[in-house]
């Protein structure tokens, strides 16, 4: 979706099942055929790294880091209540985190795809948004793989799906596996990593984490390395539900510097362009919330390390659903959260990092009309804008500042 401009993004369930159906169909030619040599794609698949391993284990190891977690969150408050989405998405189970490390192994794509000496796909280290099984990933929309390049010494793979296109991926996705990569091999240091450097937030990420020093890789479309040694560390964001350590290791690795002179209620907006999720009568909204205090801040005006100060420094927090809530990572304990949505499109992402908050409060609200019963997951219009009377949004206010 993130590839998708604004005003086609819409479009999204449509192109997804156009892209999934174009997978299996080019797969089932290319697979298994030899077609390209030692360019083909691949032709056998783990669906796991333990798999993956087990089947070569002279060249794929398995270094552990935390351990598995079973989480149980309690369904949030907001107007409706009864949703069915939320009682959906309340359950997170993660395996053990762990670093696959791969002798002459190779990384392929923008979306960073890990392959094995012998030819197979590590799915679990390989994710991709929207697809139903290893047979839909884009890997197999090619014909043949691109001549790799051979890269000596250590190569980190840092990379994710939608780094350079999403800020939410960038911190939640892409950064962690650092973090991963030093609780499973504490001390080692790459000569390489893959990562996004397409966008400004990206490069002041890696900065922030001190990795300038680095030589550094674009995953871009038409990549294909084969590394000495290919470390992968696993990603364990699944489905946006926000694992705590994550937050916990965020808070630590990017701390904020300076909160004194920041507001303590933010409005972050998603500014004026239309099918954005912007909020339509903010400029209604905005003169009453000033009113009660609020600050209007919109994050992608400012750097990193400054999104990382506001909102370390904000008591409350009201906003459209968005990127620049991850934010929230770095809320301080008893942070209160308002999150606003669009009839057709919920997503766990924020209310999951805020409840990693010590002491934090998160409610929603909802445009009209509602669907009570919409499943988990149901990717249709994304992008919709929000229309909600500036009263309603209001009242959800002061029921949050009473809270």
């Amino acid at each position: 979706m993130t590839r998708l401009p604004p005003a086609l993004q819409p479009m999204w369930p449509a192109a997804k099942l156009v892209h999934r159906g174009a997978t299996r169909a080019v797969g089932r030619v290319t697979r298994g055929t030899g077609l390209g040599g030692e360019r083909a794609v691949p032709g056998a698949v783990s669906a796991t790294s333990a798999e993956s391993a087990a089947r070569e284990p002279g060249q794929v190891r398995l270094h552990v880091g935390g351990p598995a977690e079973a989480l149980r969150r309690d369904i949030p408050v907001g107007r409706p209540g009864g949703l069915r989405f939320w009682d959906e998405v309340r359950h997170l189970d993660t395996p053990p985190r762990f670093v696959l490390e791969v002798e002459q192994g190779r990384l392929v794509g923008d979306y960073a795809a890990t392959i094995t000496p012998g030819g197979a796909l590590d799915l679990q280290t390989s994710p991709y948004f929207g697809i139903r099984g290893w047979h839909e990933h884009p890997i197999y929309l090619r014909p043949r793989l691109p001549e790799s390049a051979p890269l000596a010494g250590v190569v980190l793979s840092l990379a994710s799906p939608a780094s350079g296109r999403n800020y939410y991926h960038s911190i939640m996705d892409a950064l962690p596996r650092w973090g991963v990569l030093q609780e499973a091999m504490p001390g080692i240091r790459p000569d390489r990593i893959v990562i996004s450097q397409q966008s400004r937030w990206d490069r002041e990420l890696v900065a922030l984490l001190g990795l300038g020093d680095i030589e550094l890789v674009e995953p871009a479309k038409h990549l294909s390395i084969r590394a000495e040694r290919l470390l992968v560390p696993c990603l364990n964001n699944q489905s946006t539900l926000a694992p705590p350590w994550i937050t916990d290791w965020l808070r630590t690795s990017l701390p904020a510097k300076d909160v004194s002179s920041r507001p303590k209620r933010l409005y972050v907006t998603r500014g004026e362009a239309p099918n954005t999720r912007r909020v339509i009568r903010e400029p209604e909204l905005m003169p009453i919330l000033e009113r009660l205090g609020f600050t209007r801040f919109d994050p992608g005006s400012v750097s990193v390390q400054e999104q990382i100060d506001h909102f370390a420094a904000a008591e409350v927090v009201v906003a459209p659903h968005g990127a620049g809530l991850v934010n929230l990572n770095f809320a301080p304990a008893g942070v209160r959260v308002l999150e606003l949505f669009a009839p057709r499109y919920l997503n766990p992402g924020y209310w999951a990092i805020t409840d990693n908050v010590p002491d934090s409060t998160y409610r929603y609200l909802v445009a009209e009309p509602v669907e009570p019963d919409r499943p988990e997951r149901r990717m249709n219009r994304v992008q919709n804008d929000i229309d909600i009377s500036p009263n309603a949004v209001v009242d959800a206010v002061e029921e949050l500042l009473a809270q």
